[in-house]
C-alpha cells in the first residue's frame, strides 16, 4: 500500500511540474497578445488618389480610406498619422519603416504578396479604360497604335501587361506620377486613353459630365487590401479584427455610402 501510495504521489508531482513548465513557456506568447496597441500608426498613401485619399479645397486629407483608417485607429486606441509618399516607392517606404501601413487603394497581387502582408479584401475594383467623349475608341482592339496613360507603380500597369495582345499593340504605355495628371493629358489630347482604378476613374469623370467616356471592356477585376510588413503580424491581426468589426457593425457601410452613395464594401 505504501509503495503504491508513493508511486501515486510521484506521478502527481510530475504532472504538477509539467503543468507549471507549460505555463512558463506560454507566458511570453500570452504577454505579447496582451500587449497594448501601438500609440501611433503611420499610414503611407498617395494624397492625389480620389476618392480613396486626397486633398480637399482646404488642403486637408480626406477620402474613403482616410475615414476607414481613422475609424480603425479609434478602435485600436492608436493615433493614425497619414504620410503622403511616392506611391511608386511604397514597398521601400514600408520595409524601411518610414511607414507602418499602406492603406490607399492598395491592390492585392501575387507579386506584392511576396513583400507585403495583406488583410482580407475590403473592396473590389476594376481597371477601366477612359477615353474622351468624342473619341472613336470603342474597345481594347481600338487601342492599337495608341498612347495609353497609367499611374506609375499602380496595378494598372500589371493589368495591361497581362493582356499581352493589347499591350503589344500599343504605341506607348506612358506612366504618370498620379492619375489626375494622366486624365488632364487625356483631356488636352496628349493621350488616347487612360487605364485607371474604377473607384478613382468614375469619381473623377462624374465631376466632368460629357467630357469622358468609360469603355464597356476593362482589364480585369482585383481586390483592395491593407498592407503591413511581412513580420508585423501583431499589427496585422489588430487591423484585421478592426476591419471585420467595422464590416459587421455597419461602420464600413456608412463610410462607403458617404463616398460612393451605396455600400460597396466586400464582406
Amino acid at each position: 500500500m505504501r509503495k503504491n501510495t508513493s508511486l501515486a504521489l510521484l506521478a502527481i508531482l510530475a504532472a504538477t511540474l509539467l503543468v507549471a513548465c507549460g505555463k512558463k513557456e506560454s507566458a511570453p506568447a500570452a504577454a505579447a497578445m496582451a500587449a497594448p496597441a501601438p500609440a501611433t500608426i503611420v499610414v503611407g498613401l498617395d494624397d492625389n488618389f480620389p476618392p480613396m485619399g486626397f486633398r480637399d479645397e482646404g488642403n486637408a486629407l480626406v477620402g474613403f480610406d482616410i475615414d476607414l483608417a481613422t475609424e480603425a485607429g479609434k478602435r485600436l486606441g492608436s493615433e493614425v498619422i497619414f504620410k503622403p509618399i511616392d506611391w511608386n516607392a511604397k514597398e521601400a517606404e514600408l520595409s524601411s519603416k518610414r511607414v507602418d501601413v499602406l492603406w490607399n487603394g492598395l491592390t492585392i497581387t501575387d507579386a506584392r504578396k511576396e513583400k507585403i502582408l495583406f488583410t482580407t479584401p475590403y473592396l473590389e475594383n476594376h481597371q477601366i479604360i477612359i477615353v474622351t467623349d468624342k473619341s472613336p475608341i470603342a474597345s481594347k482592339a481600338d487601342l492599337a497604335g495608341k498612347v495609353v496613360g497609367v499611374q506609375d507603380g499602380s496595378s494598372a500597369i500589371e493589368a495591361v501587361e497581362k493582356d499581352s495582345a493589347t499591350a503589344k499593340s500599343l504605341k506607348e504605355l506612358k506612366k504618370f506620377g498620379d492619375n489626375v495628371t494622366a486624365l488632364m493629358d487625356l483631356s488636352i489630347g496628349r493621350l488616347d486613353a487612360v487605364v485607371v482604378d474604377e473607384v478613382v476613374g468614375r469619381y473623377y469623370t462624374a465631376k466632368k459630365p460629357g467630357e469622358y467616356r468609360v469603355l464597356e471592356e476593362n482589364f480585369g477585376t482585383e481586390d483592395y487590401g491593407v498592407g503591413t510588413r511581412k513580420d508585423d503580424t501583431e499589427l496585422m491581426a489588430r487591423l484585421q479584427k478592426a476591419l471585420d468589426e467595422m464590416k459587421s457593425d455597419g461602420a464600413a457601410a456608412a463610410i462607403s455610402t458617404k463616398w460612393f452613395g451605396k455600400d460597396i464594401v466586400k464582406k
